[in-house]
């Protein structure tokens, strides 16, 4: 392995989960509530930067999604592709989880819960909003806070940064499709020109320049230079993360008003995802004899949500205004407390899992 890549994986292994990402579901709900009574106070505003569109790609929140995303993608090594072998069976099971069951099921609990079960409580001109936000948030893998994760469950680093890496060289060609075709069984329009540009927007070009920085960096200053411009670049990231959050809820302030229980709702589907994946991830890791620091970074990214680019891919493709908006946040509502209950899951079987 690489001398970036291990000092990548000493610094990730003492890396605490931050006072922001402890709390984030506060900072959710302080954002919803700061963003309605903007849009309630300062309507023109919010209006005129609606208007901001090329191909139905807003440009404000197109700038504030790379300043969230890039320094995420700094963090990844794609040197580490290296290891892939040391931890095959971990591998293929995320993969497995992240590209063969995870949008797959989302689709069809959306199905179940938001067109039926729970169609009688939710506005019905937003009914195929809804379930396109929730096939979108399942169809993007995390690549940032499973570090987090991996290191509270003491988790493999290699492994973790060598899934990382390749989970977001697949999600390149991988993404569009599989979101693309789950619409398309759903009966959702999907506007396929905004999708692929939504795509190379949100992963291919702050991935390129993210790669291009990084390499500059550790080329002329070495990994501490790189730990030094994450450091400056993290409040940034936090910064863009909440005014997106504030922007889409000035624009969603009247359908929540309206609908309080929308958001109750649309969480039912995500936890049960959630809670599926890591276990159906966590018993195959078992099965395979895969080691508990393996398995349990295994169930954790198997389960959890690159977010950010969900939302980022929702705005586009359907609006500030729309369910499938919501949807993804909603799923930034409920990140934190649930992989945080995953990660307990996981230490409290641990004697289970080698028994």
């Amino acid at each position: 392995m690489s001398q970036q890549c291990a000092v990548t994986v000493e610094k990730e292994r003492g890396t605490p989960l931050g006072f922001f990402e402890r709390h984030l579901s506060i900072w959710v709900a302080l954002c919803i509530g700061v963003g309605i009574v903007l849009g309630h106070a300062l309507p023109a505003p919010f209006q005129w930067i609606g208007t901001m569109e090329i191909a139905r790609v807003n440009l404000p929140v197109a700038l504030l999604i790379w300043l969230m995303i890039i320094p995420m993608l700094l963090r990844i090594d794609f040197g580490a592709l290296a290891g892939v072998r040391a931890h095959w069976k971990g591998i293929g099971v995320t993969l497995f989880i992240n590209w063969c069951v995870k949008p797959f099921s989302m689709a069809l609990l959306g199905w179940i819960f938001v067109r039926h079960l729970f169609h009688a409580w939710l506005p019905v001109a937003q009914i195929d909003s809804y379930i396109a936000g929730l096939i979108i948030l399942a169809a993007a893998p995390c690549t940032a806070m499973v570090f987090v994760w991996s290191q509270l469950s003491d988790g493999e680093p290699h492994f973790t940064l060598t899934q990382v890496a390749l989970n977001d060289l697949i999600m390149i060609v991988a993404f569009a499709p599989i979101v693309g075709f789950l619409l398309g069984l759903s009966d959702i329009v999907v506007p396929w020109e905004t999708l692929l540009i939504s795509v190379a927007l949100f992963i291919v070009v702050p991935g390129i320049v993210a790669q291009v920085w990084r390499m500059r960096l550790l080329a002329n200053g070495g990994p501490l230079a790189l730990e030094a411009l994450l450091a400056r670049l993290h409040p940034v990231s936090l910064t863009a993360l909440l005014a997106t959050l504030v922007l889409l809820f000035g624009f969603q302030g009247e359908q929540i008003l309206r609908q309080p229980l929308v958001i109750l709702l649309l969480a039912v589907p995500i936890l049960i995802q959630v809670y599926f994946n890591a276990g159906l991830a966590y018993l195959l890791c078992r099965k395979l004899r895969v080691d508990h620091s393996v398995a349990a970074p295994a169930a954790l990214i198997g389960a959890s949500n690159f977010f950010e680019l969900a939302v980022a891919t929702a705005i586009g493709l359907f609006g500030f205004e729309s369910g499938a908006a919501l949807a993804t946040v909603v799923g930034v509502l409920v990140e934190v407390p649930v992989m945080l209950s995953v990660v307990r899951i996981t230490q409290r079987t641990r004697e289970w899992y080698h028994a």
